[in-house]
């Protein structure tokens, strides 16, 4: 059966009980037993409920694991993680991650429960010397965001694992319908489900897929154990968002990589960053490991950083607004909003300009789209 048909039936006839087609939202915290002695599936909301168990099922088979969590938020997944790493564990961590990945990772190494350091995962030369120490994880974020840098999965994985370090992979901007890092050797897949997988922007989530399923069990024990299990509401409408990921991950797609050509072309844009775009430097990986280029690009607009908040404040049809994904196209400008929380040096080393603004293309049609562009443009 194809993936597509797979995402189309999530959570669909899984209530053989009341015969739903759609699973009804299970807003029970806790389940009878029947006998003291004996849990059943179900025992209580915090540890585990039929809406999030629906869930969990479909993200897994969507990425290829062997089990998922799903958790009250991204960051939240990204946190879990770290539960499953020794005292002052080692990470490597792409140097041009998402700001609040980043974020938590110098709150956790000022507490001395890890070290981190940040690399270029792009550059061979550089990854390769920061393996010659102990290191217990490498965090990849591919494509990057904002800049869309892409990372060669499979290279880095495999180093990685000769290093004895695991790998986990940030999927949020191309979800498993487009891109699947266990099949290229890593260990884990996080991502928000906020964004692209849910695709409607009313609902906040994240998720854990496990190749292992030894560590997804015990992950869904810190999970239980820290209580940070998404809630049912979420879970259901999570779960319906998935049934169109795949039409939308395809649209969404070929929307962005037209408007990317088209910006490429216009002298007032000093850059495109899109990895659809054969000038893009990690176009050949994109190809081989991703089955699209996504939804999400950016660009550098020429002037300073009070002409892109011009720019971005005389968009109509594109909203003003973080988070990326949704149905509806969003811009934003990443060194004041989505990544506000790194010092000016560290946006400088992750190539983050006071120019840069960043696009989520939605369904809009997209002449309408690229009219808004031209006219915030002129104007």
């Amino acid at each position: 059966m194809t993936r597509q048909t797979r995402l189309a039936q999530a959570g669909i006839n899984a209530d053989p009980d009341s015969a739903a087609i759609v699973s009804p939202i299970s807003l029970s915290t806790t389940h009878r037993r029947t006998n003291p002695e004996c849990v059943g599936p179900f025992d209580y909301a915090r540890t585990q409920h039929p809406s999030r168990h629906i869930l969990e099922s479909a993200l897994a088979d969507l990425e290829g694991a062997a089990g998922a969590c799903v958790t009250s938020s991204g960051m939240a997944a990204i946190d879990l993680v770290l539960n499953d790493l020794p005292n002052h564990a080692r990470i490597i961590c792409a140097h041009d991650a998402y700001g609040g990945t980043r974020r938590l990772f110098d709150a956790r190494a000022r507490t001395g429960r890890i070290c981190v350091d940040y690399i270029d995962l792009t550059d061979a030369a550089a990854f390769q010397p920061a393996l010659s120490r102990p290191c217990d994880l490498v965090f990849i974020e591919t494509p990057s965001n904002p800049r869309l840098r892409l990372t060669d999965l499979e290279r880095i994985c495999q180093q990685a694992r000769h290093a004895g370090a695991i790998s986990v992979v940030d999927n949020t901007v191309l979800t498993g319908a487009l891109q699947q890092p266990l099949k290229w050797g890593a260990d884990i897949v996080v991502a928000s489900v906020t964004k692209m997988l849910n695709g409607h922007s009313d609902m906040v989530g994240g998720m854990v897929a496990c190749a292992d399923a030894a560590r997804a069990e015990r992950l869904a024990w810190w999970l239980n154990t820290i209580g940070v299990g998404g809630g049912a509401f979420d879970a259901y409408l999570a779960t319906r968002g998935l049934r169109t990921l795949a039409i939308r991950a395809e649209a969404q797609s070929a929307s962005a990589l037209e408007l990317a050509k088209r910006l490429a072309h216009l002298p007032d844009i000093k850059r495109v960053d899109y990895p659809g775009l054969t000038t893009h430097p990690g176009h050949d990986i994109a190809r081989r490991q991703q089955s699209g280029f996504g939804p999400m690009l950016s660009f550098e607009v020429d002037g300073d950083g009070a002409r892109a908040c011009e720019f971005v404040q005389s968009l109509s049809v594109f909203t003003l607004a973080q988070s990326l994904g949704g149905t509806e196209s969003l811009c934003c400008i990443p060194a004041l909003m989505t990544h506000a929380a790194m010092t000016r040096d560290e946006r400088r080393q992750a190539g983050i300009s006071d120019t840069l603004i960043r696009l989520s293309i939605g369904l809009e049609n997209i002449e309408d789209l690229w009219a808004d562009l031209l006219a915030a443009i002129d104007r």
